[in-house]
């Protein structure tokens, strides 16, 4: 395997990995800006308040997109053994 094919596998590893959790960091950003302007607002500083509702939208983020997340590792794992007759 040479160089620029090891970091194009790479690259490709990257970019799933950031296609994959997009979803998840992005819901628990909105939320948790949310839950804060809120804190903010009514002057409520307990710290479990902040936790709980990212949890929850983080497990209904993973449920509506599970499926597409597994498909989308899988592809890459399908793509990175087809490979490995190619790198003798």
């Amino acid at each position: 395997m040479g160089a620029d094919q090891a970091l194009g596998l790479m690259n490709q590893l990257l970019w799933t990995a950031a296609m994959v959790a997009a979803p998840v960091l992005a819901a628990c950003l909105a939320i948790g800006l949310l839950i804060s302007i809120l804190q903010v607002a009514t002057q409520l500083q307990e710290m479990t308040l902040s936790y709980v509702p990212k949890l929850f939208v983080a497990a209904l983020v993973m449920v509506a997109f599970g499926g597409w997340m597994i498909h989308q590792i899988t592809q890459f794992a399908v793509h990175a053994i087809t490979l490995i007759p190619t790198l003798g």
